[in-house]
């Protein structure tokens, strides 16, 4: 199994900025990709931005300028850093890692971000 850990969440005034980070351990699987993925306050789960080994990448329509994803692939931590900042971005943020296979996909806890002034 991958263990995946986020942190970086919190409290932050509309149009100010957060980093998350996202650490990948315990386990032998190659991490092919990693994403991050959000859940708004009463709502379903929806995707955020998601980046490849080789360091592509895909967003959201809704962060497209705002966030930057980025991957320290030797050492298996992802980040996302996040600017202007608005309140619909208000949602517990989780990491994600997909390996070769089907059943090879991870999930952290997740990370609060509440912006409101």
């Amino acid at each position: 199994q991958v263990q995946l850990v986020e942190s970086g969440g919190g409290l932050v005034q509309p149009g100010g900025s957060l980093r998350l980070s996202c650490a990948a351990s315990g386990s032998r699987v190659s991490i092919n990709t990693m994403g991050w993925y959000r859940r708004p306050p009463g709502k379903l789960r929806e995707f955020v931005a998601r980046i490849t080994s080789g360091g592509s990448t895909v967003y959201a329509d809704s962060v497209k300028g705002r966030f930057t994803i980025s991957w320290n692939n030797p050492k298996n931590t992802m980040y996302l850093q996040m600017n202007s900042l608005k309140p619909e971005d208000t949602a517990v943020y989780y990491c994600n890692a997909g390996g070769t296979y089907v059943s090879q996909n991870y999930w952290g806890e997740g990370t609060q971000v509440t912006v409101s002034s």
